[in-house]
């Protein structure tokens, strides 16, 4: 755990979060300020920077997947979103890697 790191504050507990839900490796939990009528974050458990960091550990990069999929499906959605933002400059403004899930509504691009 990174001691001034929100997201591992929630895996540890000491910081509330309405969970989704989780395994050994990763957890799922509604975003604070969803962009979406479903905004759920999936984090791994592991502290990691970005996605470039994921990339160096094939089995919790596949865990991380499965818990996108696993989550996207016990909320039931059909169809869904995911973002990893990677970098200050590409909106990340938590230092630990999660994914977006987002849906409830038509993801389609450009909007309209």
């Amino acid at each position: 755990m990174v001691q001034d790191c929100l997201f591992c504050k929630i895996v540890a507990g000491e910081v509330p979060a309405t969970v989704v839900l989780e395994d050994a490796d990763w957890l799922a939990f509604e975003d604070i300020a969803p962009k979406a009528p479903v905004h759920v974050l999936v984090i791994p458990k592991r502290h990691l920077v970005d996605i470039g960091e994921l990339g160096a550990d094939p089995a919790l990069a596949a865990a991380v997947v499965a818990g996108i999929g696993a989550t996207a499906r016990h909320l039931g959605l059909p169809a869904f979103r995911t973002v990893f933002n990677t970098g200050a400059e590409a909106g990340q403004a938590v230092f630990h890697l999660h994914a977006h899930v987002l849906g409830g509504r038509s993801m389609n691009w450009p909007p309209g």
